[in-house]
């Protein structure tokens, strides 16, 4: 059964850089974000079903902070339309209420105006 995103995603100013907390290598950067998941651009495909521990750099600090660290599970991977990246999404399965406000904010603050 298929599960459909309850949420718009948001498209943001920038294209934030997503590294994995544990090796510190960028595992991507970001292309759209809710309080319930995220797209990546990657140069490689990403592993679905597995839990990814990423950190998030801000541009300018959001919530009073610089940074935002969460688990993200990878739900699918595909090619790009440019045949060198790979798209990949994310479910954020434990986003607290303090988490979803930061990552409201970040959208109200970089989001496109749609």
């Amino acid at each position: 059964m298929k599960k459909e995103r309850k949420l718009p995603r948001r498209h943001l100013i920038y294209y934030l850089r997503v590294f994995d907390r544990q090796s510190g290598e960028q595992v991507g950067s970001l292309v759209d974000i809710t309080t319930e998941g995220l797209m990546l651009v990657s140069e490689k495909p990403l592993q679905p079903h597995k839990t990814y521990h990423l950190r998030m750099d801000l541009p300018t600090e959001v919530c009073g902070k610089e940074r935002l660290d969460f688990d993200a599970v990878c739900m699918w991977s595909n090619n790009d339309i440019n045949p060198l990246f790979y798209d990949n999404g994310f479910m954020l399965p434990d986003v607290n209420s303090q988490e979803a406000l930061c990552i409201e904010d970040l959208i109200t603050i970089y989001g496109f105006r749609d």
